[in-house]
């Protein structure tokens, strides 16, 4: 069986059904829980465990590579990221709210495109 989003194959049992389409569990969640990177309460949250852990946060492997290609190139549109670190979309989406979240990255339009550029 394959999912109808990603195209991914799914293990037998291992589907999930979302209006009317069969899913992977990953594309059933990002359904169900999508990112969401302007969330004042998640940045407070970032903020205050910050301070309570001295001032630093620990980041995935891949939100440290994300943060350091957009460092490198002072920022750069979400698919050339994708295709750089091949991952899904909504897996940058998810971790680049969660860099949003703790004030390392942010967006900015130029020439009508969406860059993500260090904070």
């Amino acid at each position: 069986m394959e999912c109808e989003r990603c195209k991914e194959v799914i293990g037998k049992g291992e589907e999930r059904e979302h209006h009317g389409q069969i899913l992977c569990e990953d594309c059933y969640m990002d359904l169900l829980s999508p990112a969401r990177t302007c969330d004042p309460w998640a940045v407070h949250s970032a903020q205050t465990f910050a301070k309570k852990s001295g001032g630093s946060l620990e980041l995935t492997e891949i939100q440290t590579k994300i943060l350091e290609i957009v460092q490198e190139a002072g920022g750069l549109e979400p698919g050339v990221i994708v295709e750089r670190l091949q991952i899904k979309p909504a897996d940058l989406e998810r971790d680049v709210a969660a860099l949003r979240h703790m004030e390392k990255i942010r967006g900015e339009l130029r020439q009508g495109k969406k860059f993500l550029i260090p904070w």
